[in-house]
């Protein structure tokens, strides 16, 4: 099916019901209980620095493993599942000394999502599935200083962080991605980086996808960790007329609800929201269970909030069942029409 098409289907979907993204990827990987040898691979056996952490280069190593998680968030439920591309920039994988690899994984990685969404559109063509091309947020924040005693400092550019999202856009776009999401943001500016860099990409192509954007507010100040709110956060992004327009990570769903809400009343595309399974406990697990959390989303359902949802950190297939299951007796929200008014964006909203 071409772009034109799949964009088609993804709208009609999302006019008629709420729709399910996946849960989290680095959850399931940690049931496996992978050891260095596992990330490795036959490829990588001699790699001369440790590997074990790095989950995105498992679509190289591990490809059955990743491809049978999609599979069963799709088996879920899912409408909408999330390559396994978190890290797959040129900036995060030099953690590993794996940059080289970036544009690979990105590539192979969105095969076997795409691998997995047409085995299952084609089992049932009524509800197609689609495939999200993930940026996620690199390692490093471009307005941020990394030396409390240097504030003026900064380990990247701007520009530095464009060259890395090209790259990886590319390979989503090649792997056959139906949308691009621009997920996790703490740094509104990396953001800015990112989307500037796909639609760089989409002129030089000639291609046009939906891109999905979703921040992160850090903690109960209700700001990014580069200080906006998600009002303002959303004024600072709106330019790039998103498909949809969210918040993830950091948050279970009691604590996100205000934020999402905010966004809600504000955002003139679809919203999206895939929150923790409440906060980690002293073991760094999450233990809202799959019933709790989709009591949580059934309210926000209810409440007209959501167009588009699914789990981050610690949520599972199970989660994601629970909330198709919570969503399917709710109408989508709709996108409110809102008065011509200039609207800026600092740390906070402004509207004149």
């Amino acid at each position: 099916m071409s772009h034109i098409n799949q964009h088609q289907a993804l709208l009609a979907a999302a006019e008629k019901r709420i729709l399910l993204l996946d849960g989290a990827m680095g959850t399931m990987i940690q049931a496996h209980s992978l050891e260095e040898s596992d990330y490795r691979g036959d490829r990588f056996a001699d790699w001369p620095s440790d590997v074990k952490g790095n989950n995105d280069l498992l679509v190289l190593t591990q490809p059955k493993i990743i491809y049978d998680i999609h599979c069963a968030y799709f088996e879920a439920g899912a409408d909408i599942i999330e390559t396994n591309t978190f890290n797959a920039t040129s900036i995060s994988m030099a953690d590993y000394d794996m940059q080289s690899l970036a544009r690979e994984i990105n590539v192979e990685a969105t095969k076997l999502a795409k691998k997995a969404a047409n085995e299952f559109t084609q089992r049932n063509p009524d509800k197609p599935r689609f495939v999200a091309g993930v940026l996620g947020p690199t390692s490093r924040t471009a307005s941020i200083s990394p030396d409390v005693n240097d504030p003026g400092m900064r380990n990247v550019t701007f520009d530095e962080l464009v060259e890395a999202y090209v790259e990886a856009t590319h390979g989503l776009i090649e792997g056959g991605a139906d949308l691009i999401m621009v997920e996790t943001v703490f740094d509104t500016l990396n953001a800015k980086a990112s989307v500037f860099a796909v639609q760089q990409v989409f002129e030089e192509l000639n291609v046009s996808l939906p891109i999905m954007i979703s921040g992160t507010i850090t903690d109960a100040s209700g700001r990014t960790l580069s200080g906006q709110t998600s009002e303002a956060f959303y004024y600072s992004m709106n330019h790039v007329d998103p498909f949809s327009f969210g918040l993830n990570c950091a948050l279970g769903p009691d604590l996100l609800r205000q934020y999402v809400e905010e966004i809600s009343n504000v955002s003139e595309c679809l919203v999206s929201a895939h929150p923790n399974a409440g906060l980690p406990n002293e073991f760094g697990e999450y233990d809202l269970e799959a019933d709790e959390m989709a009591l949580h989303i059934d309210e926000w359902a209810k409440s007209g909030l959501l167009n588009i949802v699914g789990g981050c950190c610690g949520s599972t297939p199970e989660h994601i069942a629970a909330m198709a299951k919570a969503v399917s007796k709710y109408s989508p929200r709709k996108i409110p029409k809102r008065d011509v008014r200039m609207r800026l964006s600092g740390l906070e909203p402004f509207v004149l």
